[in-house]
């Protein structure tokens, strides 16, 4: 039997965008890494990995597949960045518009300022939870503005942010939360407690995006990252605080973004589509009262 080549790898009754609720937006965009490469190859070896995971969770012994699950052709990101960025932000609006949750899977973490404008056209008070080992708070980097380094100074610009797990800024971007304005919570200080999850939590709005990029995790988790920063978040620890978030505010949308795969080893596209998984799973619980 040969598996549908879609994230989950499920049968059309379970993954046809009428049907569905999740809806999977693959964004194999790499323009702008200034370290190891490869993150054009994540989206495709996250629904590859997907294929092969058990799509009942473990946690709450229920299945977010059957709410349905659709992926979408690949965003064409051949094109110059404006082109991609308007690409992926008019996309991801017609998926919000049609009350879906919309999961987008990068690709390095510049794509994620897309769907966040779409998302913010159609919910005032967004706020957006960022999860990074990197503040992304340069202006520009390399003299680029869309660069992946300064992803969240184009989101501050319109939006309320908090960010979790950092552990990795520039003198020019500590220059810029010396000013005390920023709701960052360092991985050193939270990495073995949930004291802070109530007061990452007050940060949000009602309506919240969650943009993770994959190296918040720490690196024996997560290899296959552009960037792989030492003393990263472990997998319960994230998964307590998601499910958090995501019963106590409406979370309307999320990408995952900066998976590079190596060769020889699935680990880290693994480990990324269960995330998105279990994001679909606390969506799913609230959801329906469970």
């Amino acid at each position: 039997m040969i598996v549908p080549d879609n994230y989950g790898g499920l049968e059309e009754e379970f993954s046809n965008y009428e049907n569905s609720y999740f809806v999977v937006l693959p964004v194999p965009l790499e323009k702008t890494v200034s370290y190891k490469g490869g993150t054009s190859e994540g989206p495709k070896a996250i629904i590859n990995a997907s294929q092969n995971m058990e799509l009942l969770d473990e946690e709450f012994f229920v299945s977010p597949c059957t709410k349905g699950i659709h992926t979408k052709n690949e965003i064409n990101c051949q094109q110059d960045m404006e082109t991609v960025m308007q690409l992926i932000e008019d996309e991801s609006y017609l998926i919000l518009k049609d009350n879906k949750f919309l999961c987008v899977l990068g690709g390095e973490h510049s794509v994620s300022q897309a769907p966040i404008l779409a998302a913010k056209r159609l919910y005032k008070d967004l706020s957006v939870l960022q999860f990074d080992a990197h503040l992304d708070l340069r202006d520009a980097y390399l003299g680029d503005k869309y660069s992946h380094a300064s992803v969240m100074s184009r989101v501050e610009e319109h939006s309320k942010i908090v960010q979790v797990g950092i552990r990795s800024f520039s003198e020019e971007e500590y220059e810029k939360i010396k000013t005390g304005r920023y709701n960052i919570f360092y991985a050193k200080d939270i990495y073995d407690n949930k004291t802070w999850f109530n007061r990452a939590i007050e940060g949000l709005s009602d309506n919240v995006y969650i943009t993770f990029d994959i190296d918040a995790f720490d690196p024996s988790l997560i290899p296959g990252t552009g960037t792989p920063e030492p003393g990263g978040l472990s997998w319960y620890l994230v998964c307590d605080f998601l499910k958090e978030v995501f019963f106590n505010r409406n979370v309307i949308g999320v990408d995952v973004v900066e998976v590079a795969p190596q060769e020889n080893s699935a680990v880290s596209e693994f480990v990324a589509s269960k995330l998105l998984y279990k994001m679909m799973t606390y969506k799913y619980i609230k959801m329906n009262n469970i």
